[in-house]
């Protein structure tokens, strides 16, 4: 049977449903349908509570004021925390890689999150990014969590291509302010992901950063 076919034999509800669950990265059509009949068969209560989380999603959770991590609360808790140490900068590409250096335990400094990685090729530029936002953090003690000055930034983007290429930039530009620049050290896999490489990894990674070279 055609999928034209299949969606005319559903109720125009399901095919709804269907449709917006494959929407989703890696949700092909036949997942969409799996989905979507198990939530039909689901306890009320249990399909509306998958709703009002939904709904919270995008009505509580923004980017946190500072260091733009996903947050419910702004700034987030951990730019207010006083047991992490405002004064230590690690910047990430994405929420998710802080998430993956969090469960580490290893690191008790702040983040920055660019929200991306300078891609030219791809039409993402310096403003597309929060490096601007990065920058105002390093110049003005008022903007950084708890108002205290930046001393040092630990480099923490994904090693590949467009991350070392935005590194490489970022080092520069922050050498300019002052303040040391430091990079997770290399175990970690060339061309790989933060989110992907374990908890070991990436403990070592933050205990054995190494300061970036001044001719690099």
């Amino acid at each position: 049977m055609s999928s034209e076919a299949t969606s005319q034999a559903y109720p125009e509800p399901v095919n709804r449903l269907i449709e917006e669950l494959s929407r989703l990265p890696g949700i092909g059509r036949r997942s969409a349908e799996r989905m979507a009949f198990f939530i039909l068969k689901a306890e009320r209560d249990d399909a509306m509570r998958l709703s009002k989380a939904i709904a919270d999603v995008k009505d509580a959770v923004r980017c946190c004021s500072i260091c733009s991590t996903l947050t419910d609360v702004d700034p987030c808790r951990i730019c207010t925390n006083p047991q992490r140490d405002a004064s230590t900068v690690l910047i990430v590409e994405q929420a998710r890689d802080l998430i993956s250096l969090e469960q580490t335990g290893m690191y008790r400094g702040v983040y920055h999150v660019l929200t991306g990685r300078l891609d030219p090729l791809s039409g993402v530029e310096e403003h597309d990014l929060t490096i601007q936002q990065l920058f105002e953090r390093i110049d003005d003690a008022a903007q950084n969590c708890r108002g205290e000055q930046v001393r040092e930034v630990i480099l923490g983007l994904n090693p590949n291509l467009e991350g070392d290429s935005t590194a490489l930039y970022l080092s520069d530009e922050l050498r300019k302010r002052g303040v040391t620049v430091s990079r997770l050290a290399r175990g970690l896999p060339s061309g790989s992901q933060l989110e992907y490489a374990s908890r070991a990894v990436l403990a070592d990674a933050i205990m054995g950063r190494q300061p970036v070279p001044d001719d690099q």
